[in-house]
C-alpha cells in the first residue's frame, strides 16, 4: 500500500532547514522583474535580437507589473517567476530565428492529433502518459516543452545527454528538495509527458501563468482576449518540432520520425474553455474529454498550490485559493457544457474518471478505436510496461481535508456544480 501523506501544516507551514535555506539564499540575489531585464537576459543568452511580432510585450509587461506589485511573494518565488519569463523569452528568440531561416517549417503538417481535454487533476495526465507509451505516437516530454530548441552551440541529443534534459532534471531535484510532497501530487521529472500549453509560453500566453502565482489581473486579461493567435503560435511550434524530427531522421538515413503519419498525442485542461479555438486549430483531431467530480478536482488543486506557497509566499492564501480556483473550475466547466457540441461525435468521446480508474485497459482501447489506431501486441505490451512502472500513488497518497484545511463543506460546494453534473453525471467518492 502506498504511503499516506497528510499535510497538517498547510495554512501555517512549519518550514524545514532546506526550505529556510532556499528562502534565505534567494533573498541575497538581485532580482529585477521587468520587461527590459527579461528580454536583455534572453538576448545575451542567445546572441539573437529578433523577437518577431511585438504584441507579446504588453502581456509580458502585465505579468511583470502584477508580480512586482505583489509584495507577499518571497524572493524565492520572485526568482522562480523571473526565471520562467526569461526561459520563455529565450525560447521565443530561438524559435523566431529558426522560422526565419527555414520558412518551410510552417508548411509541416500536423494531422489527426489525439487530444485529451479535461479538468486539471482529473486523470488527463495519466491518460496522456499512458497513450504516449505507444512509440508510434509523438508526445512532448517536459524537458522539451520547457526548451523546444537548444541554445546556440549546444548538442541536441534528445536524451539524458541533452543539456535541456539535464537542466530540467536539476530543476526537478531542486523542487523535490524544497517541496518534497509535490512528487506525489504532480510529477515533474524530465521524461514526464507534459502539456503543449507550455509551447504558448514563448508567446507569453495561456492560463498557465495562473498556476505559477496568484494572478487575477492576468486571468482577466486572458479571459478578455481571443486566444486563437496563441493556439496558432503553439501549433507552429509543434510544426517546428515535427520538422526537426524529420531532419534528424533524414540525417540518420532512417525513416523521418516526424512523418505526418506519426500522430501527436496532446492534452491540456485549458482547452475546456477554448474548444472553439481548439477545433479551429486542429479540425481533424480525435478529442477525449475527461470528467470528474469538481469538488475532488478543487480540493486537489488548492491543496497542491497551498503547499507550494509555503516557500513562494510570505503567507499561504488559503481563502483566496479556494475562492479563485472554485471560480476557475466553474468557468472551465461552464464553457465545456456550452461548447461540447462543437466536437464531432465521430471524433470525440467522454471518459469519466471513475470509469478510467476502474478499467484502464478498456478505456485505452476505446480511445484507440475512436482514433482509428490498431492496438497491436507491441503497443499493448508497451502500455502495460508503462503501467507497471507507474502505478497510481507510487509517490504516496495525499489525504485531503477540504473542510479542515479550507473551512468548506464538500457537499455544499458541490451544489455549485449542479449545472455540470446534470449534463455529465460524475461519481462522488467518499473522502473526495
Amino acid at each position: 500500500m502506498s504511503d499516506e501523506i497528510r499535510i497538517a501544516d498547510l495554512s501555517q507551514p512549519q518550514l524545514d532547514d532546506t526550505q529556510r535555506a532556499a528562502i534565505a539564499w534567494a533573498e541575497s540575489q538581485a532580482i529585477e522583474l521587468s520587461v527590459d531585464s527579461v528580454l536583455g537576459q534572453a538576448r545575451e543568452t542567445t546572441g539573437l535580437v529578433d523577437l518577431g511580432p511585438e504584441d507579446f510585450i504588453e502581456r509580458l509587461g502585465l505579468l511583470c507589473d502584477e508580480w512586482s506589485a505583489d509584495h507577499e511573494i518571497t524572493a524565492l518565488g520572485r526568482l522562480t517567476l523571473r526565471n520562467k519569463l526569461a526561459q520563455h523569452a529565450t525560447s521565443r528568440l530561438l524559435i523566431q530565428d529558426c522560422w526565419t531561416r527555414h520558412p518551410e517549417i510552417l508548411d509541416t503538417a500536423i494531422e489527426r492529433p489525439i487530444i485529451v481535454v479535461g479538468l486539471p487533476r482529473s486523470g488527463t495526465t495519466h491518460l496522456l502518459n499512458t497513450l504516449a507509451a505507444d512509440p508510434r505516437l509523438r508526445s512532448l516530454p517536459l524537458w522539451e516543452s520547457y526548451e523546444p530548441l537548444p541554445l546556440p552551440g549546444e548538442p541536441s541529443t534528445g536524451d539524458e545527454n541533452d543539456p535541456r534534459w539535464f537542466r530540467c532534471q536539476k530543476a526537478w531535484e531542486g523542487m523535490q528538495a524544497v517541496t518534497p510532497h509535490l512528487a506525489a501530487m504532480h510529477p515533474m521529472n524530465p521524461d514526464h509527458v507534459h502539456e503543449e500549453l507550455e509551447l504558448m509560453g514563448p508567446d507569453f500566453a495561456s492560463y498557465n501563468y495562473e498556476w505559477l502565482a496568484h494572478s487575477p489581473r492576468w486571468r482577466d486579461h486572458y479571459l478578455g482576449h481571443d486566444q486563437q493567435p496563441h493556439y496558432d503560435y503553439m501549433k507552429n511550434v509543434l510544426r517546428l518540432l515535427a520538422w526537426r524530427d524529420q531532419q534528424a531522421g533524414l540525417a540518420s538515413g532512417g525513416q523521418a520520425s516526424g512523418d505526418p503519419a506519426r500522430r501527436w498525442v496532446l492534452k491540456c485542461p485549458q482547452h475546456l474553455e477554448q474548444l472553439p479555438a481548439l477545433t479551429r486549430t486542429f479540425p481533424d483531431a480525435t478529442v477525449v474529454v475527461t470528467h470528474r467530480d469538481p469538488v475532488a478536482v478543487i480540493q486537489s488543486t488548492v491543496t497542491m498550490l497551498a503547499y507550494g506557497q509555503r516557500v513562494s509566499r510570505q503567507r499561504v492564501l488559503v481563502d483566496e485559493l479556494l475562492e479563485y480556483w472554485t471560480a476557475r473550475v466553474e468557468q472551465l466547466l461552464a464553457s465545456c457544457v456550452r461548447d461540447r457540441g462543437l466536437l464531432a461525435p465521430a471524433h470525440s468521446m467522454n471518459l469519466h474518471f471513475s470509469d478510467f480508474m476502474a478499467d484502464e485497459e478498456g478505456s485505452v482501447a476505446a480511445v484507440y478505436q475512436l482514433a482509428g489506431l490498431e492496438l497491436d501486441a507491441d503497443t499493448t505490451e508497451a502500455i502495460a510496461d508503462y503501467r507497471r512502472r507507474h502505478p497510481r500513488d507510487r509517490g504516496g497518497r495525499v489525504l485531503y481535508d477540504l473542510a479542515g484545511d479550507f473551512g468548506t463543506d464538500p457537499d455544499e460546494l458541490r451544489k455549485r456544480f449542479d449545472f455540470y453534473s446534470a449534463r455529465f453525471p460524475v461519481e462522488t467518492i467518499a473522502g473526495e
